[in-house]
């Protein structure tokens, strides 16, 4: 019998169907969040695909990393997937209030979450529940090209640009430990380094990166201003902070990270201690390949490669 989550699509790298199970007895907890509401460029859309989409790519890959000393991230930890978070179409509202209800009892689990968008804006109610459920003070280290803190979209205040406004405002979250890193291009917007600024949110632009001479020990830094002050660190990876020739499945943003330069990153902060990720705005209707969401289970398998060597120093 298939381990499918739903239809033809397998669980994430072949983990286990927790969909009809009363228990979260695995190490590791995978769900997805297929929202998008408003479109902010054009009919650049298809984003609620992604989860399913990830899923049905990542039944290519086996959990093993020669190149990070041959682990076999199976022998460590155990994933399983919940399924999707229901939306409501034409209710941003409520579609929210749904991610928030759904992500309570994860986090109550107190297992790592990995979840899949979906619109960057599902990171806020992903995050609002991880406060609320938890009373923990988080730090957030945020990969991305753009800011994504404008107040609305077109009056709009539920939407994909608009998550780290609601964030800056929100209880639990240090606003001196939000880390917008790999931000670049002119798809942002003036005022948005300003309500970054002003909110207390720290920058660190490509150029930053591009300067670092120690890319390990500079993802380091970052995490430590990530970790001040705070409970848990969360990261959050939007696909466009890679340059569109990395990620031809996401936004059309130049000058972005590698592969490599993301990946190394992503690793080296899993090893200091993340309490959950997600990966957002894959659009598989722009990829006829879908290499951008092949490139998540990898990106998966490198951050929690990390989590079980910060397990192994913590025990």
């Amino acid at each position: 019998m298939k381990n499918n989550i739903y239809g033809n699509i397998p669980c994430f790298l072949n983990s286990k169907n927790l969909t009809k199970s009363q228990t979260l007895d695995t190490d590791v907890i995978i769900y997805g969040a297929p929202f998008e509401g408003e479109s902010t460029w054009g009919d650049y859309t298809g984003v609620e695909l992604g989860p399913k989409q990830i899923r049905s790519s990542s039944a290519r890959y086996s959990q093993y990393l020669p190149e990070l000393n041959h682990i076999n991230i199976s022998n460590h930890l155990s994933l399983g997937d919940v399924g999707d978070v229901p939306f409501v179409a034409h209710d941003n509202k409520q579609s929210y209030e749904n991610i928030e209800d759904f992500v309570k009892p994860l986090w109550e689990s107190g297992k790592f979450l990995v979840g899949f968008g979906g619109e960057h804006g599902v990171t806020y109610p992903i995050l609002k529940s991880l406060t609320e459920t938890t009373g923990k003070k988080v730090g957030i280290i945020h990969l991305d090209a753009h800011y994504d803190n404008m107040p609305d979209y077109e009056g709009e205040i539920y939407a994909r640009n608009t998550p780290f406004m609601h964030l800056y405002h929100t209880d639990g979250i240090r606003n001196e430990s939000i880390i917008h890193t790999g931000i670049h291009g002119p798809r942002n917007k003036p005022e948005t380094g300003k309500y970054a600024n002003e909110a207390g949110a720290v920058t660190i632009t490509i150029n930053d990166i591009r300067a670092a001479t120690n890319l390990k020990q500079f993802a380091r830094d970052i995490y430590k201003q990530a970790s001040k002050d705070v409970d848990v660190v969360y990261l959050t990876i939007c696909s466009d902070v890679l340059d569109f020739a990395f990620n031809p499945g996401g936004p059309v943003d130049g000058n972005g990270m590698t592969s490599y330069e993301l990946l190394t990153m992503i690793y080296e902060f899993g090893t200091l201690g993340l309490c959950g990720m997600d990966y957002v705005e894959v659009y598989p209707m722009n990829d006829p390949n879908q290499n951008s969401a092949h490139f998540v289970s990898t990106a998966v398998l490198y951050v929690l490669a990390g989590h079980v060597a910060y397990l192994n120093k913590t025990k």
